[in-house]
């Protein structure tokens, strides 16, 4: 990340283990004064963290009722709002800054409270599938602050992940090419190079010094978020050598027709898959932007025909504790845990490994990504974990 000055004000929304984990990097990089950040959230558990930096912190719940108000009073026009919470509705929140004329960057699309699980609406009008066709059409007003959608570690990173494997396979295969310059000619080079599954394969191996205990879910980043991913519906990037949907496979009715999604949550649906380090492993199915951007994105047509799209999605191996966790949730038959827990400073050992496993080239799969240490992490910023730096790294 380049040193640059930023002179206006910077709004964090939501300030959970993610929040305090930027905190310190904003400063390092952007040379900020303490006046210049807000955080809002709805909950004081990072007061330590926001006192440490002189950051005002106002604790405060955003709804719908109240976002633009709140809002209204800490930006100004070409101020910029990282929103790092969850069950606060991006949709709103980039047409909010559109209004403003607000910088604007999340880490994924959320709906507001309740949206995943809303019985009004089907599977397919609750998904993350949907939550993207929303958002995208807000594009259609093209004299607009800049809005960065899902760009964290996954959603985000991997996707220069997925184009930087694509290259070294290209050079493993003595193609002699200059990086693809357009969303046609990545399309282009993934079909030359016959990639026909993409996993955003993912195996986290940290530990604590307290394991979980019975009724207690467990996990090295938002337990709430990852609940809520994991009862949702699995999602994924849908190729177009696929022969048959699977038995509880659908197809949406609108959009870019880029995925499908499963009758069963991701935190049931198991895939095996790779990493450097873990090697083989089944991972959960867990619906995320990626798995349906990527297949977006490298999806090539002629003539609104789709001749090309590879299969995308994301599987993710949590820490032990919250595989134990899943399983007694899912033994709960999805009723919640009474206690929860997210590690941080009680980590003693493990690692996140990230990356991308590319197959179908004729030299086999491919996988580039990282793995990142918690004593590494801890080294290169405060209040990181090894899943908290890829995130806002």
């Amino acid at each position: 990340m380049n040193n640059v000055v930023f002179r206006k004000k910077i709004v964090i929304l939501g300030f959970g283990g993610i929040g305090q984990a930027i905190l310190p990097l904003l400063f390092r990089h952007l040379h900020l004064t303490s006046e210049q950040v807000v955080l809002l959230t709805k909950n004081t558990n990072g007061q330590a963290e926001a006192e440490h930096y002189h950051v005002k912190l106002v604790e405060i719940e955003i709804t719908p009722e109240n976002y633009q108000a709140v809002l209204t009073s800490h930006l100004q026009s070409g101020d910029f709002l990282l929103n790092l919470s969850v069950d606060v509705s991006s949709v709103a929140l980039i047409a909010f800054c559109q209004k403003m004329n607000v910088l604007y960057l999340d880490t994924c699309i959320e709906p507001w409270a309740g949206g995943y699980t809303n019985p009004s609406l089907s599977p397919s009008h609750r998904s993350n599938y949907a939550l993207r066709e929303t958002a995208l059409a807000l594009k259609k007003n093209q004299h607009t602050p800049t809005a960065i959608l899902t760009h964290g570690a996954n959603p985000g990173l991997v996707s220069y992940f997925v184009k930087q494997a694509l290259m070294n396979i290209a050079k493993d295969n003595q193609l002699d090419i200059e990086v693809p310059r357009t969303q046609s000619e990545w399309a282009l080079l993934s079909q030359r190079l016959n990639i026909k599954a993409i996993h955003i394969a993912e195996r986290d191996t940290q530990i604590a010094s307290l394991r979980k205990r019975q009724n207690e879910f467990v996990n090295t980043w938002s337990v709430k978020g990852f609940i809520s991913e994991g009862s949702q519906p699995a999602e994924l990037g849908w190729g177009t050598h696929e022969q048959c949907l699977p038995a509880d496979g659908n197809h949406h009715d609108f959009g870019c027709q880029s995925a499908i999604y499963l009758n069963r949550p991701g935190a049931a649906t198991r895939v095996r898959t790779w990493t450097p380090a873990a090697n083989s492993f089944h991972g959960f199915l867990i619906t995320h932007g990626e798995s349906i951007s990527i297949a977006d994105y490298f999806t090539l047509k002629k003539d609104n025909a789709v001749l090309y799209r590879p299969t995308v999605h994301y599987a993710y191996h949590p820490c032990e504790d919250a595989l134990l966790s899943l399983q007694e949730l899912a033994e709960r038959e999805w009723h919640h845990q009474s206690e929860q827990r997210q590690l941080g400073d009680d980590i003693v050992d493990g690692m996140d490994e990230l990356g991308v496993l590319l197959m179908g080239n004729q030299k086999g799969a491919y996988w580039y990504g990282s793995h990142l240490t918690i004593q590494e992490a801890r080294q290169l910023a405060p209040y990181n974990t090894a899943f908290k730096w890829l995130q806002v790294y």
